[in-house]
C-alpha cells in the first residue's frame, strides 16, 4: 500500500518537474498574427508574453482604426497562444496521471 502511494508520490513530483519545464519552453515558441491587411502584426510566445508590435505608417494617421488593429489582432494571437499553451500543459498532465480506472473519462 505505502509502496503505491509513495510511487504515485514521486510520479506527482515528476509530472510537476514536467510542467514546469514545458512552461519554461514555451516561453520560447513564438506566435506571430497579423491583421487581415498585414497592416499591423504582433509576436507574442505561447506563454503570452507580447514580444514585438509591428504597425504600418498608414495606420498611424487614425487613432481609433489602429485601437481597433491592436484589439482584434493581439485577442486572436492571445488565443491562438492559450490553445497551445493550454494543449502542452494538458499533455504532460495526462503523461503523469496515475493509471486509475475510469479516469479517462475526465481527461477528454
Amino acid at each position: 500500500m505505502f509502496g503505491d502511494l509513495m510511487g504515485m508520490m514521486g510520479k506527482l513530483k515528476e509530472t510537476q518537474e514536467k510542467v514546469k519545464a514545458t512552461k519554461e519552453r514555451l516561453n520560447s515558441v513564438s506566435i506571430q498574427e497579423a491583421s487581415s491587411d498585414g497592416l499591423l502584426s504582433v509576436t507574442l510566445t505561447a506563454n503570452r508574453t507580447i514580444k514585438a508590435i509591428e504597425i504600418d505608417d498608414q495606420l498611424l494617421a487614425d487613432k481609433e482604426q489602429l485601437e481597433d488593429y491592436l484589439v482584434l489582432t493581439l485577442n486572436k494571437a492571445i488565443d491562438k497562444a492559450t490553445q497551445i499553451h493550454e494543449q502542452e500543459l494538458a499533455a504532460v498532465a495526462k503523461e503523469g496521471m496515475p493509471n486509475i480506472p475510469g479516469m479517462d473519462a475526465f481527461l477528454k
